[in-house]
């Protein structure tokens, strides 16, 4: 095998073992069934859900410092193994404090653990014009996760019941991401990618190659801090949408059963993310971010204007592609800035902001209710924040070569 073709079996291991820690998406089925066939209530049938992100964003930054440091076999094939285990001990589970346990902490922490290691290794393979491609194309298999694994969740928990469908879907991750896992691994010392075909009479592409600055250094730049701020207000415009659609449906176009939204939230979505990725490479990072921005932005003031299905659809997918650029493109602007070498550990710096980015939608979300009565003000307040990023996309520059040697050495 030529070194592209070890390239093109990292980048589709990386996409197919996403599509196992994807997961998580499949969450929104087990919460129905809980409410309806064990009882519970709403508040403790969201909490494994709940758990699960906040460890999976700790986890995350975790697993970025130590593949920097180890590698990403070993760290990725402990991910798959701990989301595989996690989902066979949640089907022992009969309480909200075990599934809280089970999947909240050790799924959690296994889809961060295997997050985490996919972008860098799979971007070390190509060349570095490449980066939006791979980062869109490995970020797309955790999205769209959600299309296969939502009705599977629903069939498996229909024919066989919740605890059933948990030991299915847990031993399916670790039958088929675990030895996935096995086959990721870091280019040798010394390899250069392929440069990539051009036109006859074209010239080759170049890109500037990195400087690789550790995360210390990387707090002392401005870019981070407008990374971070931008990372944050996109993701809590995104996800407050993601989060709410199907009340939103309900309430604005009187849609009480459109579930369907979800799988078009997921299968946009991740085609925004590979496009995204692509198109970053054509036209830079912050460029199509800056897109993204004020499509989304638009998309925020217009929303409480679309009582009618046809108009729901159209700003749930806008919605869906402004949010699927984030995760496609800030990974690769983090690697553009700050290099490959300490990649795992600043892009989980960085990833805090998305963290964040959910508490601060779900916080919109409750304080529209509380003082609108509705989604308005949350679409105002969302607006407002993209405003914000589209500033800070037109401010936003690359680290000067200067700035950046000095922080490489430091």
């Amino acid at each position: 095998m030529s070194k592209i073709d070890k390239a093109m079996r990292i980048l589709i291991a990386g996409f197919c073992i996403n599509l196992c820690l994807g997961i998580l998406y499949a969450w929104s089925v087990f919460n129905k069934a809980l409410v309806s066939e064990w009882g519970w209530s709403a508040a403790d049938a969201s909490s494994p859900y709940a758990i699960a992100t906040i460890t999976f964003s700790i986890c995350l930054l975790v697993a970025g410092i130590l593949q920097d440091r180890m590698g990403p076999r070993n760290i990725l094939i402990l991910g798959a193994t701990l989301t595989g285990l996690g989902m066979v001990a949640s089907s022992f589970a009969q309480s909200v404090l075990m599934l809280n346990i089970t999947f909240g902490m050790i799924t959690g922490a296994g889809i961060g653990f295997g997050y985490a290691c996919l972008a860098p290794s799979a971007m070390k393979w190509f060349h570095p014009s490449k980066k939006g491609m791979v980062n869109g194309l490995i970020a797309a298999g955790f999205g769209l996760a959600a299309v296969y694994l939502a009705p599977l969740t629903s069939t498996l928990i229909g024919e066989m019941g919740i605890s059933s469908a948990f030991m299915i879907l847990g031993v399916g991750v670790l039958i088929i991401a675990v030895p996935l896992a096995a086959t990721i691994n870091n280019p040798p010392a010394g390899y250069v990618p392929a440069e990539p075909q051009v036109k006859a009479g074209k010239a080759p592409v170049k890109v500037k190659k990195a400087n690789d600055i550790s995360w210390k250094a990387m707090l002392k730049t401005p870019q981070f801090y407008s990374l971070w701020v931008m990372y944050a207000f996109a993701a809590a415009a995104g996800l407050m949408i993601i989060g709410n659609i199907t009340n939103i449906a309900s309430v604005q176009a009187n849609l009480p059963n459109a579930v369907y939204l979800a799988s078009l939230l997921a299968i946009f979505n991740s085609g925004g993310r590979i496009a995204a990725g692509i198109l970053s490479d054509k036209i830079g990072g912050v460029r199509t971010l800056m897109l993204a921005f004020i499509l989304q932005g638009v998309n925020m003031v217009m929303f409480s204007t679309f009582t009618s299905e046809f108009m729901l659809i159209i700003g749930t997918a806008v919605a869906a592609v402004g949010y699927g650029t984030l995760l496609a493109v800030f990974p690769s602007l983090t690697a553009e800035y700050y290099g490959l070498k300490n990649y795992g550990t600043n892009y989980g710096v960085l990833y805090t902001s998305w963290g964040i980015g959910g508490a601060i939608g779900a916080a919109i979300v409750g304080y529209s209710m509380t003082h609108g009565g509705g989604y308005n003000l949350a679409y105002t307040i969302s607006a407002a924040m993209m405003g914000v990023c589209i500033v800070l996309s037109f401010v936003t520059k690359p680290i000067s070569e200067q700035k950046a040697a000095e922080l490489s050495a430091a």
